[in-house]
């Protein structure tokens, strides 16, 4: 009996050290929190009230919202990376196109006749605008694709930060809400870089 008595009391005090160490690190987050906020416009500056950098200060704590930004960042960067490549890849095929059409075009003029040049030139002409609208087409789409694509990782990263209960994100499309949650995102990151770098990260 005195055992289970000593364990309990062990367990309140480590159940204590752990809240005064929680409550620690939340007020040297939440420091460190204002201070960064300092450095960001003062129209965002007016937004961000004490309760917002609290809470996002409570839920930076134990570091999981560094890791689930870092993998959404990777996720980003991937995204990015694989549209960049297929934008590349379209505007190669587009210029060997060209430079195939304009090499045709070339054989064509120096086996023509004279007599047929005029109308040749005209057929010319028609393909090579045909080809610049089908390039521009593409391009369009591809660029329609790219946004698109961005769009729907924007709404992802809002809606798993939201889950994992970070203040102020939420999805939306709302261009003002989009620039606070870029804010918010630019302090968690200079946070988590400056914790990095003391070795302060629990």
């Amino acid at each position: 009996m005195q055992v289970g008595c000593g364990m309990e009391v062990y367990s309140s005090d480590d159940d204590q050290s752990d809240a005064a160490r929680q409550q620690e690190r939340h007020y040297y987050l939440l420091s460190e929190l204002q201070t960064l906020a300092k450095d960001l416009p003062s129209s965002f500056q007016q937004r961000l009230s004490y309760t917002t950098l609290s809470d996002l200060a409570q839920a930076l704590i134990d570091g999981t919202v560094y890791e689930i930004i870092q993998g959404l960042l990777e996720i980003q960067h991937l995204t990015e990376k694989n549209l960049y490549n297929q934008r590349q890849k379209l505007h190669s095929e587009h210029r060997a196109l060209k430079q195939d059409l304009v090499r045709k075009h070339k054989q064509s003029l120096q086996m023509c006749k004279s007599h047929n040049l005029a109308v040749l030139r005209t057929n010319q002409r028609s393909e090579t605008e045909a080809l610049d609208q089908r390039v521009r087409d593409e391009q369009q789409m591809m660029d329609e694709k790219i946004v698109a694509e961005m769009d729907q990782k924007v709404l992802d990263q809002q809606n798993t930060l939201e889950k994992a209960g970070v203040p102020g994100f939420y999805i939306t499309s709302n261009t003002q809400e989009l620039v606070m949650q870029m804010n918010l995102l630019e302090l968690i990151l200079k946070l988590q870089q400056k914790e990095t770098l003391s070795g302060s990260l629990p």
